[in-house]
C-alpha cells in the first residue's frame, strides 16, 4: 500500500527564497491528506502534480500565519472548481470562526460541505479512523495551543500465494477466508493450513508530525518507535534561549527527540520530493 509523504514547504514564520511556509500531504492508499496550509501550498501542489481535488481531510497544527494562512485560499479554489464533495477539516476550534468571516465578507457561499472536526491541544485522541489509517493528535508546548498528529496505518490483510491457490483449484469465494487467516479444507476433506496459502502482509507504518514545540518530553511516549518522525527545528543550538523564549525546538534537540523515541530508518522509503 501506497505511504507517501511529500514536503510542500518547511520554512518558519515567512517565506524564503528556496522554502515555502509549513504544508504537507500524506499519500495513504491512494487517498491524499493535507498537514498546514502556509501560503503557497497551491503553488506548490502544482509543482508536484498535487490534486487539490483529491485532498478529502486537511490538518491544521496550530493559528500562526505560517500554518493556515493559504487555506482560504485553498477552500476558495476548490469551490471555484466545483467540488461538492464534503471536506473534513481538523484544527483548533477558533479556526471555524477565521474560515467564517472570511467567507462572510466575501460574500462567499462554498458549493460543498465542511466538516469541521475541533481539536483538543491538552489530550491525545483519536480524531479519524478509516479502513487505510488512524489519526490521533499530539499535544504539543507551543507559544499558543499546538498539535501534532500521528498516522497510523492499519494492518492490512494478508496475501494470496495465487499460484498455490490455482494449482489447487481454490474457489475464489475462499478468497477473503484465507485472507482473514482461515484455513482451507478441500472437498476430500485435507485441511491446508493458512500459512501454506497465504503470507502475512507487510508491518503498518506510521508517521508522526510535529508542528511548532518547545523540546517537551510529555509527547516522546506517544510518538515512540514511529516509521517517520517529521520534527520542527527552528533554530540551531546555539539560539537555544531564543529557542526557549518562543517555544521551538533546536536542530539539536530535533535530532536528540527522534534518537530517544526510536525514530525508524527503512528499507521501505516513503519520502516524496522535498
Amino acid at each position: 500500500m501506497r505511504f507517501e509523504v511529500t514536503i510542500l514547504g518547511s520554512s518558519s514564520a515567512t517565506p524564503i527564497y528556496n522554502r515555502n511556509p509549513t504544508s504537507q500531504v500524506l499519500n495513504i492508499n491512494e487517498r491524499l491528506y493535507l498537514v498546514d496550509c502556509g501560503e503557497g501550498t497551491q503553488q506548490q501542489m502544482l509543482r508536484f502534480d498535487v490534486r487539490a481535488s483529491r485532498i478529502d481531510h486537511i490538518f491544521i497544527s496550530h493559528l500562526h500565519g505560517d500554518h493556515y494562512l493559504g487555506l482560504v485560499g485553498l477552500l476558495s479554489s476548490l469551490h471555484l472548481n466545483g467540488r461538492k464533495k464534503t471536506l473534513k477539516l481538523f484544527g483548533p476550534p477558533q479556526l471555524l470562526e477565521i474560515i467564517d468571516l472570511q467567507f462572510k465578507y466575501s460574500e462567499t457561499v462554498l458549493q460543498y460541505q465542511i466538516d469541521f472536526i475541533p481539536t483538543n491541544p491538552l489530550a491525545a485522541e483519536t480524531i479519524l479512523v478509516n479502513e487505510d489509517v488512524s489519526v490521533e493528535t499530539i499535544p504539543l508546548n507551543h507559544r499558543i495551543s499546538c498539535t501534532g498528529f500521528l498516522f497510523r496505518e492499519k494492518k492490512r490483510l494478508r496475501k494470496l500465494y495465487k499460484e498455490k491457490l490455482e494449482r489447487l483449484a481454490v474457489p475464489v469465494e475462499h478468497f477473503t477466508a484465507l485472507k482473514k487467516g482461515a484455513d482451507y479444507v478441500d472437498l476430500k476433506g485435507r485441511v491446508y493450513k493458512n500459512d501454506e496459502l497465504t503470507s502475512d502482509s507487510d508491518n503498518p507504518r506510521s508517521f508522526a508530525y510535529c508542528s511548532d514545540t518547545m523540546f517537551d518530553e510529555r509527547y516522546f511516549e506517544q510518538i515512540k518507535g514511529a516509521d517517520m518522525l517529521y520534527h520542527e527545528a527552528t533554530f540551531l543550538h546555539a539560539m537555544l534561549d531564543r529557542a526557549n523564549d518562543t517555544h521551538h525546538t533546536t536542530a539539536l534537540q530535533a535530532a536528540q527527540i527522534a534518537n530517544i523515541t526510536g525514530a525508524k530508518t527503512t528499507d521501505r522509503p516513503f519520502l516524496g520530493p522535498l
